[in-house]
This record gives C-alpha cells, structure tokens and sequence, in this order.
C-alpha cells in the first residue's frame, strides 16, 4: 500500500472523526476562532500603538521660549551655540511678532481672549527657537546644554525649554502601551489554554467514541500512527478552520466594523490616521501564516495531548 494511500485515508477518517462529533468538534473550533481572532486583534493593536508613538516622537522637538525682555542680539547668540552642536540639524527663530500672529490665528474663534489680549496694550509673548535633532534620541542632550544656564552668557535670557514636559508625556504613553502589550499578551495565554483544554476533551471523546474501531485496528495489526493519525487530522481541522473564519471575516469587520476590534472613534483619536484595514491588507501574508500557525499549533498540540494521555499503545 502506498504511503499517498495511507494519506488519503488517515484524512478521510480524521474529517469523518470532526464531523461525528459535530457539536462538540463546533465548540473546540468556536474556542479557537476566539483565541485567533483576539491574537489578530493584538496585532493590530500593537501596530496601531507603535505607529501612534513613532508619530509623537517625529513630532517631538525642544523649543526654547526667552523672556520678553531678551533683546534679539541674546537670541541670535543662542542660535548660533545651537547651530553649532553635531547633534543639531535645524535651528528656527521665531519672533515676539510671529508668535503673537500665530497665537491670533489660532485663537481667532475666541473673542474673549482676544479682548484680553488686546487690553493688554503690549505682546505678552517672548521670541522662541525651535531646534530639530539629526536624530529623536539626541533632543534629551540638546535640553540638558540648554538648562546649563550661566549668568552673563546669551541663555541666561532663556525663559523655559518645553522638551522636558514633552519627553514625561512620551515616556508615559511608552508604558501604557507596554503595559497594554503584556496584559494583552497574558489574556491570548488565557485564551489559548482555554482552546487546548477544549480541544483537548473533544479528541479525548471522539478516541472514547471509537474505541471498538480501535480494538479492531489493534486485532489486525494496525500502525501506530494509522491509529492516531485521523486524531491528528481531526485537531488540526479545529484550527485550520478557526483560522480561516478569523481571516475571512476580519476584512469585512475592519473594512465597515472597526469598534469590534477595539478600534472605535473614540480609538481614532488617540491612534491618529492608523488605518487598521489597510494596515490589515499590506500585511495580509503575515496575518495567514501567524493565524494559520497558531490555530493549527493549538489543535495539533491539543490532539497530542490527548492521544498520549488516552491512547496508549
């Protein structure tokens, strides 16, 4: 007998296996498709956490905010120290009268401030640099030349350096997501124990099931693995199928249903122009093999399991 033979019918009888058991085997492949559709939803949600505080970082800069009464002479000093650090890539020089125009513009819509404003009689506003760094990890050296600060140098006339505040920010943001990513990490375990311990008592019901099918392969001198085998099919069909299902609806769901992965508007806001669809589709490869693994990892394994603690010969 060939070994395709062999093939063809340790698979007929592992899908025969899945579909005897039926609602059972319907279960252990709801479980699954549980615990694949949660795995995919954390992959998207990393991306989406990743791609929001790779966007905050591009937007980090140090500004440098001078007092109103720092002549232009002091700034331009400033600058030109700034200018010449390595690590600096861009240097602008905002004036007294550009920031009061642009704090105009952006308030036009609040005529109380406005009003305020105008009372005041003068700019209340003091000039300002904004530096951009070569690279994200060097604004935190620029911030600390800035803070030396020496009386009778150009940066005594230095009001505050806002790169601080905005590093606390970042800096927070970066754990809530590595927290998010281990408390999503510990539930997909849950999850995924959850789906061995189920498919685990369906292998072992449909083994109790055909247990005289058994016997009679035993009595005429049946292979090991002929007798397993269909077991071994009937697991990985619990998850090839999860797997599938997850797939095949996650594009309609992410296409017109967002929230049902987490990623509602109030998500939007937060993960800025993350597009969970179309981040879904570019990577679509590696959502079938990581999905299509792991389903097929946990029924394989679940039927191992049950076939070395309930079938021994």
């Amino acid at each position: 007998m060939s070994m395709w033979t062999n093939i063809k019918r340790v698979s007929r009888y592992g899908l025969i296996g899945f579909v005897r058991n039926g609602f059972v085997s319907l279960a252990a492949v709801f479980v699954m498709t549980i615990t694949l559709f949660f795995m995919a939803n954390l992959m998207i949600s990393n991306a989406a956490m990743q791609a929001t505080l790779e966007e905050l970082k591009q937007k980090v800069d140090v500004t440098v905010y001078f007092r109103t009464n720092a002549t232009e002479e002091q700034v331009m000093a400033v600058k030109q120290q700034l200018e010449a650090l390595p690590e600096v890539a861009e240097v602008r020089y905002v004036s007294r009268e550009e920031a009061l125009a642009a704090f105009r513009e952006r308030h036009k819509n609040d005529q109380s401030i406005l009003q305020s404003l105008d009372e005041l009689g003068e700019n209340p506003l003091g000039a300002s640099l904004e530096i951009r760094a070569k690279e994200t990890s060097q604004y935190e050296s620029i911030a600390g030349f800035l803070e030396v600060r020496e009386e009778g140098t150009p940066r005594a006339a230095i009001d505050k350096v806002n790169f601080f505040q905005n590093k606390a920010a970042i800096d927070r943001l970066s754990d809530i997501i590595a927290s998010t990513q281990k408390n999503g990490i510990a539930k997909a375990l849950v999850l995924a124990i959850c789906s061995l311990l189920i498919a685990f008592n369906t292998i072992r019901l449909a083994i109790y099931t055909a247990r005289e099918e058994i016997g009679v392969m035993n009595l005429v001198g049946a292979g090991r693995w002929y007798v397993r085998g269909p077991f071994l099919i009937a697991g990985a069909l619990y998850g090839l199928i999860s797997a599938l299902v997850v797939l095949l609806f996650l594009y309609p769901i992410l296409m017109f249903y967002p929230v049902l992965v987490g990623l509602d508007q109030t998500a939007e806001l937060l993960f800025g122009s993350f597009d969970s669809f179309g981040y879904y589709v570019a990577n679509f490869p590696v959502f079938f093999v990581v999905i299509t693994l792991t389903g097929l990892a946990l029924g394989i394994l679940s039927s191992l399991l049950s076939i070395r603690r309930y079938l021994r010969m």
